[in-house]
């Protein structure tokens, strides 16, 4: 999906007032979480390389969030492939 923004997919598909928005820099992916509900969030956390979420997605231990569902690379690469096929055309 995409808005003014960006691209972004539900990174908790029953929630559709979280968006992870994502974008190409370079040869990273990078993140950005935004929350209707908390809207100095996307203000006061800027975009993060996918390589550093990796880093510190090893190192969370935490019960209530799953850094690998919020910070879905797959899912993050084929909306960027997506949206550079429909720039193509």
């Amino acid at each position: 999906m995409k808005d003014d923004k960006g691209l972004y997919y539900y990174p908790f598909p029953q929630n559709k007032r979280v968006r992870m928005y994502v974008r190409q820099s370079g040869t990273s992916v990078e993140f950005r979480m935004w929350h209707a509900d908390d809207p100095r969030l996307w203000e006061e956390h800027g975009w993060v390389a996918w390589e550093a979420i990796r880093q510190a997605s090893a190192m969370y231990s935490g019960k209530n969030f799953d850094p690998k569902q919020a910070y879905d690379i797959r899912v993050a690469r084929a909306l960027i492939r997506e949206d550079l096929k429909e720039k193509e055309k």
